[in-house]
């Protein structure tokens, strides 16, 4: 016996941790400075923690109550009803609803590259083929709707990533709404905003009101610093919002979670410090960096830097982990997590002696 053929899948890579780095350099774990996997800093907030701690006692319950006390919240936030809101175990659980939702076998989506793994990834879990459209270093990696829709061909799910991992661009609204003006009416737009809380600009959902062909990713794993609990969701159209109960896993975010992001929500002044941050962070990495960067709106900045992988290894011997973007195809670049001042200084000043050696 054997699995169906896995060939043309390929498995996610995930920034290094610290425990694994420590005891492969022996270092000592507090001495590591982790900055490649777009974490918060400061952690989750307070409030998050206390409500998970007391939801413990809980977990043996499936989490019915905390689940539509989460949804009417964010919906709620969104100006949406909860029926559009399809909370799922993060990010991408919600991109796997949505591709359940979508997908006959064999129908398309079309990604960016380089780009989130994981859309393609989700695709072909459900039997779908895959096709890309290229973001160019050469261009800075512009976002236009020209970008999007010279490599259009009637693709079901159209991907867009605002702001976009790895590079830290944005679409604008205008290019959005233009993107789903001309693809066919039976193509869903997906935005995926899980750094949307880092750009100074209007979400997407906004766009909802008027059409049923785009929706909107969100997460609580960045600004709300709840990436290892696995909480995210997806906002959809009002017209067909009620695919949600036949595509997703029963109780699709824990207990735990769902007490949590309740909490999150609630601690304006976490979020803002964690978005403040990672602003100064930005602004100090573009001004003292001696490499070229990219412009980004999101916890993270990219760099080229000569051999990626060369200059990674060299800078974690110094204590410092950053993400070696060669899996991103771009083996020229490093993308550097905005961390606390402290951490983004020494990662810079690490970086710099690295470079100049």
């Amino acid at each position: 016996m054997e699995p169906r053929d896995l060939s043309a899948h390929v498995a996610y890579e995930a920034g290094r941790g610290i425990e694994e780095v420590a005891r492969e350099l022996g270092f000592d774990p507090d001495d590591l400075v982790k900055l490649a996997s777009n974490e918060n800093p400061f952690g989750p907030s307070p409030s998050a923690v206390d409500a998970i701690r007391a939801g413990a006692g809980n977990a043996s319950s499936y989490p019915k109550a905390s689940h539509t006390d989460l949804t009417a919240r964010l919906a709620e936030r969104w100006s949406v009803e909860p029926a559009q809101v399809w909370l799922a175990n993060g990010g991408d659980g919600a991109l796997d609803y949505l591709s359940r939702a979508m997908l006959d076998p064999g129908d398309e989506v079309l990604v960016p590259t380089p780009g989130f793994a994981y859309y393609e990834m989700s695709a072909r879990y459900h039997h779908g083929e895959v096709n890309e459209y290229p973001l160019s270093k050469d261009d800075g990696f512009e976002l236009t709707a020209d970008t999007v829709l010279s490599a259009y061909g009637g693709e079901r799910i159209v991907y867009l990533t605002s702001p976009h991992n790895p590079s830290g661009g944005m679409f604008s609204l205008d290019a959005i709404e233009t993107i789903a003006d001309e693809t066919d009416e039976q193509s869903l737009v997906v935005v995926d905003e899980a750094y949307g809380e880092y750009a100074e600009a209007p979400s997407a959902i906004s766009l909802l009101d008027e059409r049923d062909n785009v929706a909107v990713l969100r997460t609580f794993s960045k600004a709300f610093g709840l990436a290892g609990v696995r909480l995210g969701y997806a906002v959809v159209p009002d017209e067909w919002a009620d695919a949600y109960a036949r595509v997703n896993t029963p109780f699709a975010a824990s207990e735990l979670a769902c007490r949590g992001g309740l909490a999150a929500l609630t601690d304006d002044e976490h979020v803002e410090k964690s978005v403040e941050t990672a602003r100064w962070a930005r602004e100090y990495i573009y001004e003292t960096l001696d490499a070229p960067t990219w412009e980004s709106h999101g916890n993270f900045v990219l760099a080229e830097v000569g051999d990626a992988s060369v200059v990674a290894e060299a800078v974690q011997e110094r204590g410092v982990i950053l993400r070696d973007c060669t899996s991103f195809g771009l083996p020229e670049c490093v993308r550097i997590t905005c961390g606390t001042e402290a951490e983004t200084e020494r990662a810079v000043h690490e970086l710099n002696e690295v470079l100049s050696s």
